[in-house]
C-alpha cells in the first residue's frame, strides 16, 4: 500500500507497544516516520529496524512535556523529510494506585505527560502545519478510560478524558487551517505498558497474580479477547490518511466492543 506516499509523520511514544506498531504501519503505507520517544536509544533502534525493512525513518529522543524538546523533534523531522503532515500524540503512561492512596505527585505526573503533553505537542505540530499551509492530520491516542472511570487508576482516566476534550477543542480551532484532529480509543491491549500496570497492582496488593487483572477486564469485551497493537492500528492509519479527510473532532473506539458510546 502507498496511500501515505510522500507524507511525513511523527509518532510519540513510538519505541514500543501501540506507538511502535503505528510507526510500522505508517511506513508500510508509504510514509516517512520520525519515531519520537523519551528513550532515544529505543527510538533509534525502532527507526533502524524500519529502515532496514525498506522504509524511511529516524529516531529522536524527546520528552513530550518539554516544549523545547518537542520543537527540536519537529525541526529534526522537517530537516530529514522536508515537512510534517501527520502527528500522532501517542506517548502516555499509567501508575495505578488504590483510589484513597492517590496523591498530588501521582496525579500530576500522569497529567503532565498524558494531558499537558498532548496539548503542547498539538500546539507545536499545528504551528508547523499552519506554516506549511497545506493542512495536516493530528491523531491522539485516547482510551476506554477516557469514557469510563476505573477506581484502580483514576488519574489515568482523568488524563484520557482530557485527551478527548483536547481533541474536540483542537478540531474546532484548526479546521480553518484544514488540519483534522481525531482520536482513537483502545481498550485492553497486550503491551509492555499493561505488563507494568499489572505488576504495579500486584505490588500494591490490588491483585494477587499476573494475568488476573487483564482477565477480569477482558471478560466484558464483546469480541471475546484483548487486542494486540496490530489489531487496532488500522483505525490509526485510517485517521492518518485522506480516507478520513471529512472526519474531525471524533473519537473512534477500538476496544472490541468493551464500551458502547
Amino acid at each position: 500500500m502507498s496511500r501515505l506516499a510522500g507524507k511525513a509523520a511523527i509518532v510519540t511514544g513510538g519505541a514500543q507497544g501501540i506507538g511502535e506498531e503505528i510507526a510500522a504501519r505508517l511506513v508500510a503505507d508509504g510514509a516517512k516516520v520520525a519515531v519520537v520517544d523519551l528513550n532515544a536509544h529505543k527510538a533509534k533502534a525502532v527507526a533502524e529496524r524500519l529502515t532496514r525493512g525498506g522504509g524511511e525513518a529516524i529516531g529522536v529522543g524527546a520528552d513530550v512535556a518539554q516544549r523545547a524538546e518537542v520543537r527540536a523533534a519537529i525541526v529534526a523531522t522537517v530537516a530529514a523529510f522536508g515537512r510534517l503532515d501527520i502527528f500522532f500524540n501517542n506517548a502516555g503512561f499509567n501508575k495505578p494506585l488504590p483510589f484513597l492512596e492517590i496523591d498530588e505527585a501521582n496525579f500530576n505526573a500522569i497529567m503532565r505527560v498524558n494531558a499537558w503533553g498532548v496539548l503542547l505537542c498539538t500546539q507545536e505540530a499545528a504551528r508547523q502545519m499552519i506554516a506549511q499551509g497545506q493542512g495536516g492530520k493530528i491523531v491522539n491516542t485516547a482510551s476506554i478510560a477516557g469514557r469510563q472511570g476505573y477506581a484502580e487508576f483514576a488519574p489515568y482516566c482523568a488524563s484520557k478524558a482530557s485527551v478527548i476534550s483536547l481533541t474536540q477543542a483542537a478540531a474546532r480551532e484548526f479546521a480553518k487551517h484544514k488540519i483534522t484532529v481525531n482520536a482513537f480509543a483502545p481498550g485492553v491491549v497486550v503491551t509492555p505498558l499493561w505488563d507494568g500496570l499489572e505488576q504495579d497492582m500486584i505490588d500494591k496488593g490490588v491483585i494477587s497474580r499476573k494475568g488476573e487483572f487483564i482477565e477480569s477486564f477482558s471478560s466484558s469485551i464483546l469480541l471475546g479477547f484483548p487486542s494486540k497493537p496490530k489489531d487496532i492500528v488500522g483505525v490509526a492509519a485510517f485517521l492518518a490518511s485522506s480516507d478520513s479527510d471529512y472526519v474531525t473532532g471524533q473519537v473512534i473506539m477500538a476496544d472490541g466492543g468493551m464500551v458502547l458510546v
